[in-house]
């Protein structure tokens, strides 16, 4: 197994995320982690590390800039703050934007003692979402930003007729979370688009492909127009990142991000979030 492969299971299948929920989910070691995927625990290790350290080093270069550090310092984030970053891999990669913002956030406003809780399954959609969104609700964050519905445009097989969730379920979806966030919580709110990706890298890549994964920009443009006009603070990670995302931000499954795109999603959302305060 190469060690782009082996990467790519580390971002995408996370068996300590989607198995989390089963009744010995929690218990389950690094040692099982490896196992599920065919590596050895060793090579689990190292390369997780590797990751979480650029991860790391991402929000160091960030705050390198005293234009992003003076806008951490502006972010409506009081002593104890609760933050919940909901959604699906992209940001529960283990270099999501949402770690890099966990990382500036310890970086520059440790003593604030911050929480910011990364609560994603990879390969969710918004409807497995409404089931999901429970355990943010009971944490009674301050704040919940959501980058999700990227796979209810998802489609599978050579050519497919419908896409996973129809956009006016998922227009209903996200209705409902920010129904179910405004009345049983009293979180503010900010949601991120799903940017676009490269169908043909999805089409042939040799993960996605196994499972028969498909997306069309169409789609994806449809749920970020549903995201614009949901009335909430919005960070547009589909103009970010354009129509037409080169290698500097798609790794080569051509759907997810690479630390730098991640990066740039962290800074997009640290800007419009200080622009809040």
């Amino acid at each position: 197994m190469t060690n782009e492969q082996v990467r790519w299971m580390l971002k995408v299948i996370q068996p300590e995320r989607t198995l989390a929920s089963l009744p010995g989910g929690a218990a389950m070691d690094q040692s099982a982690h490896a196992s599920l995927l065919g590596l050895s625990e060793e090579v689990y290790a190292t390369e997780l590390g590797r990751m979480r350290e650029e991860a790391s080093d991402a929000a160091a270069e960030l705050l390198a800039d005293p234009a992003v550090a003076a806008m951490v310092d502006r972010l409506p984030l009081e002593q104890g703050a609760k933050v919940v970053a909901f959604g699906d891999s992209l940001t529960s990669d283990p270099q999501s934007w949402a770690v890099i913002l966990r990382e500036v956030l310890a970086k520059r406003r440790g003593s604030d003692d911050i929480a910011l809780t990364i609560n994603a399954v990879a390969g969710e959609t918004t409807t497995q979402g409404l089931v999901r969104i429970s355990g943010a609700i009971d944490a009674q964050p301050d704040w919940v930003i959501f980058l999700f519905g990227t796979n209810d445009a998802r489609t599978q097989g050579p050519s497919p007729t419908k896409t996973l969730v129809h956009h006016e379920e998922t227009e209903r979806n996200i209705a409902e979370l920010r129904h179910r966030i405004s009345s049983e919580t009293s979180a503010a709110t900010i949601w991120v688009t799903p940017p676009a990706i490269d169908e043909a890298k999805v089409a042939n890549h040799w993960g996605l492909a196994r499972f028969g994964v498909r997306y069309r920009n169409e789609d994806l443009a449809r749920v970020a127009t549903i995201i614009r006009e949901s009335g909430e603070p919005v960070v547009d990670a589909a103009d970010l990142l354009g129509t037409a995302p080169d290698s500097e931000v798609l790794i080569g499954d051509g759907l997810h991000l690479t630390v730098e795109g991640q990066k740039r999603v962290a800074l997009e959302v640290i800007r419009r979030w200080s622009n809040l305060a």
